[in-house]
């Protein structure tokens, strides 16, 4: 039984970087309406300068958070300005060969800049635990998983309570409705890009505390983020939660209990996609039936 709560508590605490990358691509394809393959890439911009703050100005990564947030924010701007916003309205294969070429084009400059090699984060509370009963808890996953709350029930705020959060939900529903009412869709588009892709460098933040910087660290947990909002459906960050949980203890269960398990939640990672997707397809052609 030990184990077991465990095993839940350990799929919890995952599930909060998770549910991070996946709201700032659900946010991406929800307001923007574009699928940005480059959303791991941001992360890996974020892990890496969590580690560049830690290994040559000494600055903890948690408390060069905000800074971490704001450049990429910075960064996800620009790159609205520079090339999303000149597909938005192209054929959906043009905006996903722009994104895709995008991330092609960060990963091989970070492999340019700074090798190959992983680099890691040394942090005084790096082995802390916390212990309860008889289970223990990671310091560092315990701090990620309290953070990711605080950082998602900030963007639902934001989101439910405040005029640019109207403005933002006004947009992903009627983009058209949104500018006959005097919305600024393009400002809207702009600070949406740049809170997705500040919501992955977060992730990566964390992501470099918890295991490591690389060129490459953000492609598994893009995947993850596809997954997450393909069984969420797109755009609807409630659901995101909720998928995020279910894959964060899909995994560690079946890593836990499943001999070889590693390869095995690979396995169910994918059997969830395509399970979701048939599930999808049977209920749009349920409905068309019905209808």
């Amino acid at each position: 039984m030990e184990l077991f709560l465990q095993t839940l508590i350990n799929g919890l605490l995952q599930s909060g970087i998770y549910a991070l990358v996946a709201s700032g691509l659900a946010l991406a394809v929800g307001v923007v309406g574009i699928v940005n393959f480059a959303h791991g890439e941001y992360l890996m911009i974020g892990a890496f300068l969590a580690w560049a703050g830690s290994a040559y100005f000494g600055i903890d990564p948690l408390l060069a958070l905000p800074l971490v947030a704001l450049a990429v924010f910075g960064v996800g701007a620009l790159t609205y300005r520079v090339s999303i916003r000149h597909v938005l309205l192209a054929p959906e294969l043009n905006q996903m060969l722009l994104t895709f070429g995008l991330g092609i084009l960060l990963q091989n400059l970070a492999l340019m800049i700074m090798g190959g090699n992983t680099r890691t984060v040394s942090t005084p509370y790096q082995a802390s635990s916390l212990s309860l009963g008889e289970l223990s808890v990671g310091g560092p996953k315990a701090i990620a998983f309290g953070l990711a709350v605080l950082i998602l029930g900030a963007l639902y705020g934001v989101l439910y309570r405040t005029t640019l959060g109207r403005q933002m939900r006004a947009v992903a529903q009627n983009r058209r409705g949104a500018q006959l009412i005097g919305i600024d869709v393009d400002r809207v588009y702009l600070l949406a890009f740049g809170v997705s892709c500040a919501l992955a460098a977060v992730a990566g933040v964390l992501v470099s505390v918890l295991l490591f910087a690389s060129p490459t660290v953000g492609l598994v947990f893009a995947l993850k983020a596809f997954a997450i909002i393909v069984m969420a459906g797109l755009g609807n960050l409630t659901g995101v939660l909720w998928a995020s949980v279910i894959l964060g203890l899909s995994e560690a269960l079946v890593q836990t209990y499943v001999p070889g398990g590693g390869g095995w939640s690979d396995a169910v990672f994918f059997l969830m996609i395509f399970g979701t997707l048939v599930w999808r397809s049977y209920q749009g052609a349920f409905f068309r039936r019905a209808t």
